[in-house]
């Protein structure tokens, strides 16, 4: 599913982009385009880890569930995406009261997706990268799922 999304494609991914956990933890789309997503979260107190910084599950998820709605653009309406892998890199500590993620797919294909995340911490002095994350995502086809579970 390459180029241009329909309107009614585009408002489902971003309505879908927030539901359970990632809507607990207050994380929603900002910008979509085919292959591309960029989300935030404001920062709660309950965010935060022991010393104050923001919590690497947190930084984690924000930039593999935004890498999981970039992929989300490029398969087919009848697949889902599933996570496979992920490697993060945390980059220096976040204590803003803001994160920015903006993930892109760098490599799609007919099953397999790699994709790239970047979290920037918004800082007084300006945006900080704080986390690099490389995502292989799949595209299933959503019959297979549900024998599955």
């Amino acid at each position: 599913m390459k180029g241009k999304l329909s309107e009614e494609r585009r408002q489902h991914i971003l309505q879908d982009y927030s539901r359970g956990f990632v809507a607990f933890c207050g994380l929603e789309p900002v910008r979509l385009e085919p292959g591309f997503l960029e989300a935030r979260v404001l920062i709660r107190e309950e965010h935060r880890q022991q010393d104050g910084f923001i919590h690497a599950g947190l930084m984690a998820t924000l930039a593999d569930h935004t890498a999981g709605y970039a992929s989300y653009t490029m398969i087919p309406e009848t697949h889902r995406i599933l996570t496979v892998e992920f490697k993060m890199n945390f980059l220096r500590p976040a204590f803003g009261q803001e994160l920015i993620c903006r993930a892109k797919v760098i490599k799609p294909g007919r099953r397999i997706l790699i994709c790239e995340s970047e979290v920037y911490d918004q800082r007084p002095e300006g945006e900080a990268m704080v986390v690099k994350n490389l995502t292989t995502m799949a595209s299933v086809p959503e019959s297979e799922l549900k024998k599955n579970v």
